[in-house]
């Protein structure tokens, strides 16, 4: 037993290697950092064009100079 390997040991249950394991994992890592940018980037550039949060007027309309009060006179 100079492998290191317990006798009882059982192979991994998703059927890949140790060596396939670790390159789909670095494959998976590479891609979820890779999506996780590019939805940071595309959040922020929709920020950037219509916040999600108006501030205390509200949202602008086109053509409007003043802003415009939902309170009833």
């Amino acid at each position: 037993m100079a492998t290191g390997v317990s006798p009882t040991a059982r192979p991994p249950s998703s059927g890949l290697s140790e060596e396939e394991a670790r390159g789909f994992h670095g494959v998976f890592i590479t891609s979820f950092i890779v999506f996780t940018v590019i939805a940071i980037i595309a959040h922020w550039l929709v920020w950037q064009w219509r916040p999600w949060i108006p501030g205390v007027e509200g949202y602008p309309v086109a053509g409007q100079t003043a802003p415009v009060s939902n309170v009833p006179r």
